[in-house]
């Protein structure tokens, strides 16, 4: 956002404030990408191995920027006004010239004074974790509700940084019916804003209630909902193709999915169930970010199960899924039972393999969704999980109730059926409480049942 700007609202549209890309030539890669520093600070010596910026490496290239050098600080707490001591910042400022780059992200969550102290002494463009993140989704959303999920986070993110040494916009003055006396241009920004952030909160409330209308059908319907969750890049699209035959798209890429994607899956002797797949986790995910996509995380709350899907080839992946069960802690979905699963076996030459409790429940399983090795065994494990959840009915249908009877052979594992004089059928099958709700509101159902099992 520069000096030529609209004070018009409805021409006030941040599609990506924290975009990368479109700078001079001076700061980018001769395949036209940003030019960049990755900088992080840590508190000891112990911690200040050059690994500690590959996530952020990873980060910045998924943004379309083009990493020319990294810099790691070491020092117990950060300075109020430059997150880095001086001495850094100067050589920071150095390695900004060297390289001719014009951004340096960073990565950790700095404040605005920290941004625009340090923007004023290295001159280029600072950018922290949370606006990495940020402009990272900003690419990814493909939906309507993603786009306003990411619009106005970004603009709540925005809204904190709008001192970014702009001397114009402390200029004083009045306007026609858009400002008031004395009203300077920043707080004019502020207030374009805040109204910018209200309409798009409105119009996501009213994408919300349709979401909701849609879950309350799906949980009106006797379908258990399972979530694929983990961490970014950890393959659960991959995994989500191959358990349902889909086409959604899986890059070896951070944040490759955004948009939540929903489709049916057949488990043997457990009946259909939904499968989920949602955006991937990482540490540090703003708060803002959290707070928008709200909606969409809702999905993952209501759901029946979790699977947990760890990159087992990563070096970080105990790590990485304790991030992620930080973030499930956050959103309120801690309690879910989870089944892990161990991703990408075929990287470090494993064999598949189920491991259960005790009590026969499965706790993990580990495959490789890209080669197909361990997918049956992950079957086997959720229609164990489902089989649980269900109990032995006996229920009788009228003469006439045929269809209703197709939909429990579809439903629900049919372990008898007989016929009585009157033409009515009586059913031995296994359902889950959620189906027997269901089937107690059908209007052609007679209501005799049994629990027999």
């Amino acid at each position: 956002m520069g000096s030529q700007r609209s004070d018009c609202l409805d021409e006030y549209r941040i599609e990506n404030p924290i975009q990368l890309g479109a700078v001079s030539e001076e700061g980018t890669h001769d395949d036209g990408r940003e030019r960049a520093v990755i900088v992080c600070q840590v508190a000891n010596s112990a911690l200040a191995g050059d690994h500690v910026l590959d996530e952020l490496n990873e980060l910045a290239g998924s943004a379309g920027a083009k990493v020319c050098a990294r810099m790691v600080s070491v020092r117990s707490r950060p300075v109020a006004a430059t997150f880095m001591g001086k001495g850094k910042v100067e050589e920071l400022a150095s390695m900004v010239a060297i390289h001719a780059v014009s951004v340096v992200i960073f990565d950790h969550s700095i404040s605005p004074v920290q941004e625009r102290n340090i923007e004023k002494q290295v001159k280029c463009r600072v950018l922290d974790r949370s606006g990495l993140i940020l402009s990272i989704f900003a690419q990814r959303a493909t939906s309507m509700e993603g786009k306003l999920q990411v619009e106005l986070a970004q603009l709540r993110h925005l809204s904190t940084r709008l001192v970014r040494g702009w001397s114009h916009l402390e200029r004083q003055k009045g306007g026609i019916g858009l400002r008031g006396p004395g009203e300077s241009q920043l707080e004019t920004d502020r207030r374009l804003i805040g109204q910018r952030i209200r309409t798009l909160a409105s119009r996501l409330e009213r994408v919300e209630s349709q979401r909701n209308l849609r879950r309350r059908a799906r949980q009106r319907a006797p379908v258990a909902t399972i979530s694929l969750v983990g961490y970014t890049n950890a393959g659960k699209s991959t995994l989500f193709n191959a358990l349902t035959g889909a086409d959604t798209l899986s890059d070896n890429r951070l944040f490759a999915t955004l948009d939540p994607t929903m489709r049916r899956l057949d488990l043997p002797k457990a009946g259909t169930v939904v499968l989920s797949d949602t955006v991937g986790f990482v540490r540090d995910l703003p708060h803002s970010l959290i707070a928008s996509f709200k909606s969409t995380l809702e999905e993952v709350l209501n759901s029946t199960f979790l699977l947990l899907v760890t990159d087992i080839s990563a070096s970080d992946s105990q790590e990485t899924r304790l991030h992620v069960r930080d973030v499930l802690e956050e959103i309120g979905a801690e309690n879910i039972p989870v089944l892990n699963v161990f991703n990408k076996i075929d990287k470090i030459r494993q064999a598949p393999k189920a491991v259960f409790n005790r009590n026969g429940i499965p706790e993990s399983v580990m495959l490789s969704a890209e080669t197909g090795e361990g997918l049956d065994l992950l079957i086997e494990a959720l229609a164990t999980l489902m089989s649980k959840e269900y109990s032995q009915y006996r229920i009788e249908l009228k003469p006439d109730a045929g269809e209703l009877r197709s939909r429990l052979f579809q439903k629900c594992e049919v372990l008898d059926e007989t016929y009585l004089d009157d033409g009515s059928m009586v059913l031995d099958l296994k359902m889950s409480d959620i189906t027997m709700g269901w089937l107690m509101s059908q209007e052609n159902y007679s209501g005799k049942w049994s629990q027999v099992g």
